[in-house]
């Protein structure tokens, strides 16, 4: 296998995995209701789905780079991982709505506007935030801007443990890889 295609290979089959990972955790907790659909919930689920994308990255140093990779290198696989697992979260979030005609956009217009009252906030507030949830519900209507507003989610998520990843990864004494025999 060249050299180039080894990156690639590492960037398709952990972001892959990550991007599966991330929107099967977050079906679930859609499907038992866990939290409310808490936002926080559904980072934290981004977060730990793309910690894969660390496996990716230390695994290709410690393979195929002898144990030794620079910061460049190790946050470019990341970002190409991230890319990955962006596609396959906006592609399993797109199969999931269509399979369940999940409506994401009426139970998030239907929670803020129930806290705004709750919290006791004025009705001309109350009647601006649903016209600007209800054009908000109009655009993500349309797959070209729904799509990408979703990858936007977890873009973020990726690029932070991808920095942190190639931060912590450049250096080779950091969670070294062990030989057949334990040692280094």
């Amino acid at each position: 296998m060249s050299a180039a295609a080894r990156p690639t290979r590492h960037a398709l089959v952990y972001g892959a995995l990550a991007g599966a990972t991330a929107i099967a955790l977050i079906c679930v907790t859609l499907s038992v209701d866990i939290a409310g659909h808490s936002m926080w919930l559904g980072y934290l689920v981004m977060l730990a789905a793309l910690s894969l994308l660390f496996v990716g990255v230390k695994r290709y140093r410690d393979v195929e780079c002898g144990g030794v990779i620079r910061f460049g290198p190790a946050f470019a696989l990341g970002l190409a991982i991230t890319v990955v697992a962006a596609i396959a979260y906006a592609a399993g979030w797109e199969l999931y709505v269509a399979l369940t005609g999940y409506d994401f956009m009426a139970d998030y217009s239907r929670s803020t506007l129930d806290d705004m009252r709750a919290n006791g906030a004025a009705p001309a507030a109350i009647a601006a935030q649903a016209a600007e949830l209800s054009a908000l519900s109009a655009q993500m209507r349309n797959p070209l801007l729904r799509i990408p507003m979703i990858m936007a989610e977890i873009l973020p998520v990726g690029l932070v443990v991808a920095l942190v990843s190639a931060a912590l990864l450049r250096n080779p004494g950091f969670l070294p890889a062990h030989g057949p025999r334990g040692g280094n």
